[in-house]
């Protein structure tokens, strides 16, 4: 009967050793995940950011060069004008006055030299008889050209009275719409030291430029003919489309800040843009349109020796026809390579990867980069899946953390990526995550 005893306790020793055993060992092991991304085809750019201000192309400020008062007003805010077309009319009747007024100086001026030729001429020939002194020979020749002078002086100003007469019609100097009338009908301008501002003429508004203030940190990244978009807040959904055309070199300095000025053209087809509004432009820098792309975090990606050490084991001893291929050296390069991208903006890199149960290194050249993704050269191609993070946890700490995880927090973006678990024994070293 004792016997019996000692051997049930004995077999629930035994029991209890290999439970815990279990335990132990089931806690030790380590699931490693791999999270992958394909490779696609995407659009790579970097831009520049500015605001500016939308400006046609020419404008003119129309004035008028004599006082007066405003007798007729022949266009309106938004009148389409011609070249040579009248817009405006002043009182003519002062201006006429004056014009008569010098026309009767120069009429007393010319009977003056009349006059005054005249007794020279006798006087002329007196003296060379001798039969006058010689003072009065010189004094009628010094009425003489004095008449001649009052006469040139009388039919300058006739002159100039008969072109302010003509100022008196303001015409447009350009083709263009009128973008500001500043005076009414029966309105008196003075011209006197500054030429009043009648109207604001802009020659075409179906192209305009954009003014745009770029910071001098990124100026250095600006140059001609670079693609440029722009939005106004009259249209917040569209965006317009436009080239650099200039980079001014002097330099706005606004509450210690340096600026340049970078115009743009802007055409305006449907005349939506209107002169005045605030542009916010976008300067594509960079820009690869349908290119190879591979995401930044794959190049960045660096696997954990150890982990992926037992990885290879496991894989390995699962099945033996499963071996990880080329895991000490990278593969050779892959796929054709792309003729854009300059020497200065390329590199080689080396990506990870999931070929089925299989991981492997491979050399890469890559371009140009927007932090997010790099521009593949050569050495990847479209469908390749490349590994982005690993990840290894135990058994326990995968359940905590599905049991820790509400559905109703926010997920990270590409947490739904494709992970491949495997179960290894677990080794020293901390995990590459």
């Amino acid at each position: 009967m004792k016997k019996k005893y000692l051997y049930a306790a004995a077999a629930l020793v035994i029991l209890a050793v290999i439970f815990f055993a279990f335990r132990m060992t089931r806690s030790t092991e380590k699931t490693i995940s791999f999270e992958t991304a394909k490779v696609g085809r995407g659009t790579i750019s970097n831009t520049v950011t500015a605001t500016g201000t939308l400006e046609a192309i020419k404008t003119v400020s129309v004035g008028t060069q004599v006082s007066g008062v405003i007798e007729k007003l022949y266009v309106d805010f938004n009148t389409q004008v011609k070249k040579g077309q009248l817009l405006a009319q002043l009182d003519e009747t002062p201006l006429l006055a004056q014009l008569d007024q010098s026309k009767s100086a120069v009429d007393q001026a010319e009977a003056q030299v009349k006059y005054q030729k005249a007794t020279y001429e006798r006087y002329k020939v007196l003296i060379s008889k001798k039969l006058i002194a010689q003072s009065d020979f010189d004094l009628a020749e010094y009425n003489y050209s004095n008449a001649v002078g009052n006469l040139k002086n009388a039919q300058s100003q006739y002159s100039k009275n008969k072109i302010n007469l003509a100022y008196a019609r303001i015409f447009s100097p350009i083709d263009g719409i009128i973008l500001n009338r500043a005076v009414d009908e029966g309105q008196t301008v003075a011209a006197s030291f500054n030429t009043p501002t009648l109207f604001t003429i802009a020659n075409d508004l179906t192209q305009m430029r954009v003014e745009a203030k770029v910071d001098e940190a990124d100026i250095g990244k600006i140059s001609n003919g670079q693609r440029v978009e722009f939005t106004v807040d009259a249209y917040p959904l569209k965006k317009f489309d436009g080239t650099v055309t200039e980079i001014r070199l002097q330099p706005v300095s606004s509450a210690n800040v340096i600026t340049y000025t970078v115009v743009i053209n802007a055409p305006n087809p449907d005349k939506i843009l209107m002169p005045g509004m605030t542009a916010n432009a976008n300067f594509f820098t960079t820009e690869r349109k349908d290119v190879v792309v591979v995401p930044s975090k794959a190049i960045q990606f660096t696997p954990d020796e150890a982990a992926l050490a037992t990885y290879n084991q496991t894989l390995a001893g699962g099945n033996p026809q499963a071996s990880a291929p080329g895991m000490g050296e990278p593969a050779p390069m892959m796929g054709a390579p792309v003729s854009q991208g300059s020497a200065s903006e390329t590199s080689d890199k080396t990506v990870w990867i999931k070929n089925g149960p299989n991981v492997h290194p491979q050399k890469v050249q890559v371009g140009v980069t927007d932090e997010i993704h790099y521009e593949v050269l050569s050495g990847l191609k479209e469908g390749d899946e490349v590994v982005v993070s690993m990840t290894a946890a135990t058994a326990d700490q995968v359940k905590a953390a599905t049991a820790a995880k509400s559905p109703f927090m926010p997920q990270r973006p590409g947490s739904n990526r494709k992970t491949t678990p495997t179960t290894s024994k677990q080794q020293s070293g901390p995990p590459q995550p």
